[in-house]
């Protein structure tokens, strides 16, 4: 079972959520620890987790998950709700790379996820998270590729796939509709035509008698 798979099965699933992405990071920038506040738990691994709870209405959460060295535990450190992020930087608008930057109400953390990828794929899927669910001020994405914010999205494409054959289905239906009604109405225009015929040869059939 991989990493992000366990993390799902051991912290969100008990609580009734979905994780819905993440990513493994390391700070950019060592934080100063207290070292009484470390309890000498050694290195550890870090993930920033997305889920949403399965019950209505949705709730959508951010989440800090540790794996301390030793231990096949998943810890969950600090959670943050979806509306009190305030601000996502991708770093570089021009070329995929691993940094980025979250900012919340209470909290900023420099981060560089384990690939470029991984990074990309994280922030796509945060960017349409927080396009659907968020109910207050939604977050701003900076310094972001494009696309990762656009139409380009791998969570849009097969949307859009269905939208775009449901679409031409409905345009066949129209244009099928128009040469079914154009060709009722060609019947329509002949069976007119044969009736007036039929009366005029029965007119003149009557005058000829006579």
């Amino acid at each position: 079972m991989s990493a992000k798979s366990a993390i799902n099965k051991e912290v969100f699933i008990p609580h009734d959520e979905k994780m819905l992405a993440a990513v493994q990071v390391k700070r950019r920038t060592k934080k100063k620890i207290p070292f009484l506040a470390t309890g000498g738990q050694g290195d550890y691994m870090t993930f920033i987790c997305l889920s949403v709870t399965n019950k209505k209405p949705s709730f959508v959460s951010i989440t800090k998950v540790k794996q301390f060295q030793g231990s096949t535990a998943f810890v969950k450190r600090s959670q943050w709700t979806v509306d009190q992020l305030r601000q996502v930087n991708g770093i570089d608008p021009n070329k995929d790379c691993p940094e980025f930057d979250l900012t919340f109400e209470n909290a900023f953390d420099q981060w560089v996820a384990g690939s470029a990828g991984e990074k990309c794929t994280f922030i796509q899927i945060l960017h349409h998270t927080c396009q659907r669910y968020s109910a207050a001020r939604k977050p701003e994405f900076v310094n972001c590729q494009s696309k990762l914010l656009g139409g380009n999205s791998i969570l849009h494409t097969a949307a859009d796939s269905v939208t775009s054959a449901v679409q031409k289905a409905s345009q066949a239906l129209n244009e099928r509709g128009e040469r079914l009604g154009r060709a009722e109405e060609r019947t329509a225009d002949m069976m007119n035509s044969a009736e007036q015929f039929a009366v005029t040869a029965h007119k003149l059939a009557m005058k000829h008698k006579c």
